[in-house]
């Protein structure tokens, strides 16, 4: 959902020249800088890293949710799958910056009692390490959908349909707690651009980020 949220912000950017989506399926999406390429491999991107080179962002928002995974499972998905693109991405481009889309509540110490947040933790210090010119993580929490963009995830669906117009009112109340995949897409290309002046950002540095008061 997040990942829909940015590549529109992406699109309609005029300061953005090329777009290159990496998916297990194809986004359905037209636009003249747009380019996909399906890949159904997300642990090995051997086979195309010729499309992954020349690049000055990598905005990574693939995830899966913890409920009803063994830890091991869910660290394969989120961990694995992160670690392997930004490894490939920090080779092939040491000047680019990399945003990955972690949440709220993560655990940067490894250490504590919530699996997916240890997890979560583990993979958001990966990408620190890697010699990338930048990298920050994102930490949202609430996130309201905007300009059509809606989960993959039947349930969640569901939720959206349901408490739109709560999340509205909240989010009006409520701005540094609650995001738009709007904001979150305008400030993944704010800190591509300008940086930030720390690695790990929570929702209320992102929507100041969004806003350009930060």
């Amino acid at each position: 959902m997040v990942g829909q949220g940015v590549l529109r912000e992406c699109l309609i950017d005029p300061g953005v020249q090329l777009v290159k989506v990496i998916g297990r399926t194809a986004t359905g999406v037209q636009y003249s800088k747009l380019r996909e390429v399906v890949h159904k491999d997300s642990w090995n991107y051997s086979s195309i890293e010729m499309e992954l080179s020349g690049f000055d962002a990598c905005f990574f928002c693939l995830g899966v949710s913890s409920v009803g995974l063994k830890e091991g499972d869910y660290e394969r998905v989120t961990y694995g799958i992160t670690i392997a693109a930004a490894e490939v991405c920090s080779r092939l481009n040491p000047q680019m910056t990399f945003v990955y889309v972690s949440g709220a509540g993560t655990d940067s110490s490894e250490q504590g009692r919530t699996m997916w947040a240890r997890v979560k933790g583990k993979t958001e210090n990966a990408p620190l390490r890697l010699p990338f010119k930048a990298a920050y993580m994102f930490r949202p929490g609430a996130i309201q959908p905007l300009h059509g963009v809606r989960s993959k995830t039947a349930m969640y669906r569901l939720l959206y349909i349901l408490t739109t117009p709560l999340l509205s009112l909240l989010r009006r109340a409520f701005p540094d707690l609650i995001l738009t995949t709007e904001q979150i897409g305008r400030a993944m290309l704010a800190v591509a651009r300008n940086g930030a002046p720390k690695r790990i950002l929570e929702s209320k540095d992102i929507n100041a980020i969004a806003l350009g008061t930060e």
